[in-house]
């Protein structure tokens, strides 16, 4: 379930963790009894699996600068000799730009 953050006029900030269809429900404070205004703050995204994250980020600065490879790499080292070069067979590949 999620956690809403509300704000009482005389105590201050408080959570409440309660389900999604209760959203628009009164929210008292715990303190005073008061009715809370719900307040509005950026998602809980650092819960996330550091891979995933590191995944979006990387696609995120992609869209702006893309980074573009202008050679083929060379063979590594660990490849065994006389072993052929992987290639794609899938056609949406040779529509790319070539260098």
């Amino acid at each position: 379930m999620p956690t809403y953050t509300y704000r009482c006029p005389t105590c201050g900030g408080f959570d409440l963790v309660r389900p999604m269809s209760e959203v628009d429900a009164v929210a008292v404070c715990p303190e005073c009894g008061m009715q809370g205004r719900r307040v509005f703050g950026a998602p809980a995204l650092r819960g996330m699996d550091a891979r995933l994250r590191r995944a979006l980020d990387a696609g995120e600065r992609s869209a702006d600068s893309p980074q573009v490879v202008t050679t083929v790499p060379p063979r590594s080292a660990d490849r065994r000799p006389g072993r052929a070069t992987r290639y794609t067979t899938d056609p949406r590949h040779a529509r790319l730009p070539r260098p």
